[in-house]
């Protein structure tokens, strides 16, 4: 192609949404030329300022033009689907949507979107360490700001992926945790608000002390880097991940569920708002625009340019990204969670306690899915608990024990005591006494959550010190084991194993720390 004749037919505002571009008229036999005033690619923030340029042949010109049009023409605008960051949205057709994301999807070469993703990444991460707290904060204010404007268009997008859930049937649980309520939206704002007012870790020192040598020797809080966060299902937790990432340094690559696409997208077209209006690197907060599993594996490929995979969903994906990954993971793994009544526990606060920590919201992974009881207690406890959990449509699984006193509880099999139910379904076993629980959780616990309901304070301590869980709770609900709820502001996850952080992931969590020495002329002898 002869460059001083070829014609520009689009502006996109990055690369890669002018590279998608290019592919899909390539595969209609159209030669293409993507130009960008971004010193090939060392200062990318400049195509975002200047635009990406798609020029054509003027033969194929008009034939390029139409096959855009084509794509761009629709009926509803609120159908929209993103090609690269939800920077740029472009509207379909509601019945050519599958078709238009196939196509999509065909022409992208995911492999290359993913690496210049990771690239563009890395170099915002450098550009966001050094940030300061006032622009950070004014961002993430400016997102809770812009939630609260364009609340009705944002839960417009989500009843979209709401009814195509209930539309395949997926169980009440799961329809719980995709949508977003006014309750959801009122608590994704307050999280931002609480994110901003909190300290900015990036730089703290947390230490300082004199070697014999007179070199002063301490530590400082820095990013992790680049962060990839790959989740299921629960579009506000697109919001939380991005505005702790952001608020701690780190640029983060979002990889979404399917069954929440449009309301990631309208989330993510807001969060690209106001980074451009602060001037921010759009690379700081990027959404993957494939729901392709290939983009999945391709991210977990990038270990030369990311620094960290936090998942979080079901099972099935956590053991997929551990087994598949060459970056370090944390994991935010299943919630069995177990409280135990104790022998001399208040009844009336057991009952009120078990009812919250499994009644409230069933499908979240801080819910009681295994209640224990001592022997003692079962008698007086176990019928007016279950009354009141089958008056809310709990299903109630017992031991023998368990059914003797209460003859309509379904038999427990054996892979209930290890299940994540995420329904109200709740798996119940009557104890002899306080060691037997704790052998009870120490076989399938997954290190969640676990709480203990007594007035005894020696065996309350025994609790806290012998269960091996990210929180442990004396007379409380399960249900407090999230960031907000002890104080953090929002998280990115609740990690489950014990590198480098164990439990609710805040700010504080998403840094680590580099050693810093002064000195005055020292050297090793």
């Amino acid at each position: 192609m002869n460059l001083d004749e070829a014609v520009i037919i689009k502006k996109f505002s990055s690369r890669m949404e002018a590279d998608i571009a290019a592919g899909l008229l390539g595969s209609e036999g159209i030669e293409t030329m993507v130009l960008a005033d971004d010193a090939g690619g060392t200062y990318p923030m400049l195509q975002f300022v200047r635009g990406v340029r798609l020029l054509v042949a003027p033969e194929d010109e008009d034939q390029a033009r139409r096959i855009l049009q084509d794509m761009e023409t629709g009926e509803a605008a609120e159908s929209e689907w993103n090609v690269r960051t939800a920077a740029t949205i472009i509207p379909f057709q509601k019945k050519k949507t599958e078709q238009v994301k196939q196509t999509l999807e065909q022409a992208m070469d995911i492999p290359q979107v993913i690496k210049q993703m990771a690239q563009e990444a890395k170099v915002a991460a450098r550009k966001l360490g050094a940030l300061s707290r006032g622009v950070k904060d004014r961002v993430i204010l400016r997102v809770a700001e812009l939630l609260q404007e364009q609340q009705a268009r944002i839960q417009a997008e989500n009843r979209r992926d709401v009814d195509a859930a209930k539309d395949q049937g997926m169980p009440a649980a799961f329809i719980d945790r995709l949508t977003l309520s006014d309750k959801v939206m009122a608590s994704m704002i307050k999280g931002l608000q609480e994110v901003a007012a909190l300290p900015d870790p990036v730089g703290a020192v947390t230490g300082m002390w004199v070697r014999p040598n007179g070199l002063k020797v301490g530590r400082q809080r820095i990013p992790l880097g680049v962060i990839g966060f790959i989740y299921e299902s629960r579009p506000n937790v697109t919001v939380d991940a991005a505005a702790l990432c952001f608020k701690s340094g780190n640029a983060v690559i979002l990889k979404g569920g399917k069954e929440a696409l449009h309301s990631n997208l309208a989330l993510a077209r807001l969060m690209q708002e106001a980074l451009a209006e602060a001037g921010v690197p759009a690379a700081a907060v990027q959404v993957i625009p494939s729901v392709a599993r290939e983009a999945t594996t391709e991210l977990l490929k990038q270990d030369e340019l990311v620094d960290l995979i936090i998942p979080r969903g079901g099972e099935g994906l956590i053991r997929f990204v551990a087994e598949h990954s060459r970056i370090p993971v944390l994991k935010h793994y299943k919630g069995v969670c177990h409280i135990f009544v104790d022998e001399n526990a208040d009844l009336d606060l057991a009952e009120t306690v078990c009812f919250n920590a499994k009644v409230q919201r069933p499908g979240v992974c801080n819910a009681m899915e295994t209640m224990l009881v001592h022997e003692a207690a079962a008698r007086d406890f176990i019928p007016r608990m279950f009354k009141r959990f089958r008056a809310a449509g709990v299903e109630l699984r017992g031991c023998p024990r368990t059914q003797e006193l209460d003859p309509e509880t379904v038999p427990a099999k054996d892979d209930d005591w290890g299940a994540e139910f995420l329904d109200l379904i709740l798996a119940v076993k009557v104890v002899p006494d306080l060691d037997a629980a704790l052998a009870h959780i120490a076989k399938y616990s997954s290190n969640h959550t676990e709480a203990i309901i007594t007035r005894d304070y020696d065996r309350s301590q025994r609790f806290l010190k012998e269960v091996d869980s990210s929180v442990v709770l004396v007379n409380a609900s399960t249900r407090f084991n999230d960031g907000g709820e002890l104080g953090l502001g929002a998280e990115i996850g609740i990690n489950t194993s014990k590198l480098h952080a164990f439990g609710p992931m805040g700010l504080e969590e998403l840094t680590t720390t580099k050693f810093i020495v002064y000195g005055d002329g020292q050297i090793r002898t």
